[in-house]
């Protein structure tokens, strides 16, 4: 992690120049803004308004999910939803063609060459939308047990938690698997991938600042732009953002970089997105390249610590016979696993963990009767292995 770090203080320093697009263009050198603001001609070149809709329709599929007069068509509606369905509390939203599900697993570099893996990751989730509605809400009163859905409350009067018959919060893995298979997978493997940033003309009609028609943007500033907007466009300011604005990747980046063995890990990935794009602007693709492998590194660190931290917490609270507790944890890890294979390791073209390896450990979790079966060997073990292939500590992770 220090690494990474210091390498953006490094480039930094290197590759100096001015935040205005115009200035930069007669600059070959390159300096990040104090904010993420691009001009050109008087007009702001930074557009995300689609991640922005996505994140909106993620909050409230979110929301709904524990809404129990909602079918389990309703809730596919908002997943998977059409242009000009009824699925939202805002217009705007029901008026949009874009939905959840289509961008789930379909980042270019991971799975247009793999869509059956890409389907089969779609197709978990639908059961999981299905399952909730059509097993957890139909149980919704009644106290769950092993092999039983239903309702179990935190120790001391605490949160009630509704759980499958394995002890999985459905919705809880729903939302942990959106920030990698939405999120991360569209950021890191797809808008911030060189076939998708140097795709047909993009890098001729930057370097000849040629726009897209309409707009004050080259496409190649526009992709990258819409890989930041996967993680600041719920913010109110998203030039500058603050974090916690949403319950997605924002959030869960905020909670990483507010413990000290991970902090830094925000200001890491904010001045690698901001020198990255003035180095477009700038017509410098080493230096856009080398801060493409700074944000994937921290972005894919996210997943891996709150899997660890997840999986300590559920085995502490399985030790104290609160199983409402456990379970909640337990299924924000299940959810965090299954982010991992949307992971990307800077300077590679594979994830810190396949697809298979995560099924591996999602298959281990839910043997038996899940979750009230799991022992504290497994959680360790597991731990173990995804702290190691990060390079951080499980101690690390835990607080």
């Amino acid at each position: 992690m220090r690494k990474i770090l210091l390498g953006i203080a490094i480039t930094s320093v290197l590759f100096t120049s001015c935040s205005n697009d115009d200035d930069i263009n007669l600059n070959p050198q390159v300096e990040a803004p104090l904010t993420y603001k691009f001009m050109r001609d008087g007009k702001s070149t930074v557009d995300f308004n689609g991640q922005t809709t996505r994140i909106k329709m993620a909050m409230e599929f979110r929301s709904a999910l524990k809404n129990t007069t909602k079918s389990a068509s309703d809730l596919y509606g908002m997943f998977a939803h059409v242009e000009g369905g009824n699925d939202f509390s805002e217009a705007d939203l029901n008026a949009s063609g874009k939905n959840i599900r289509s961008k789930v697993a379909a980042s270019k570099e991971y799975f247009s060459a793999n869509t059956t893996v890409s389907n089969q990751i779609k197709s978990l989730m639908d059961s999981w939308i299905e399952q909730q509605a059509t097993t957890v809400f139909e149980n919704w009163e009644n106290i769950a047990t092993a092999g039983t859905a239903g309702q179990l409350q935190q120790a001391g009067g605490g949160s009630v938690r509704y759980v499958n018959g394995k002890g999985l919060e459905l919705d809880q893995a729903i939302a942990k698997t959106l920030i990698g298979g939405l999120m991360t997978d569209q950021m890191l493997n797809h808008y911030l991938s060189t076939s998708v940033l140097d795709e047909a003309s993009n890098i001729q009609n930057n370097d000849n600042s040629v726009l897209e028609e309409g707009k004050p943007y080259t496409t190649m500033e526009h992709k990258w732009d819409e890989a930041y907007g996967y993680l600041y466009g719920n913010e109110d300011d998203p030039s500058v953002p603050v974090l916690g604005a949403d319950s997605f990747l924002n959030t869960y980046l905020k909670q990483v970089d507010s413990d000290p063995d991970f902090a830094g890990t925000a200001s890491a990935i904010y001045d690698a997105l901001k020198l990255g794009r003035a180095a477009i602007v700038a017509k410098n693709y080493e230096v856009r390249d080398a801060q493409v492998a700074i944000i994937r590194e921290n972005i894919s660190i996210v997943s891996a610590v709150r899997a660890v931290h997840y999986l300590q917490v559920g085995k502490e609270k399985l030790a104290t016979g609160d199983m409402a507790s456990a379970f909640h944890a337990l299924s924000e890890a299940y959810g965090f696993i299954n982010s991992l294979q949307f992971t990307r390791q800077p300077n590679a073209s594979t994830p810190y963990f396949t697809h298979e390896e995560v099924t591996g450990f999602m298959d281990t979790l839910m043997e038996g009767n899940g979750f009230w079966d799991v022992t504290d060997e497994t959680l360790d073990d597991m731990s173990q292995t995804i702290a190691a292939k990060f390079g951080f500590t499980v101690a690390a992770a835990t607080n």
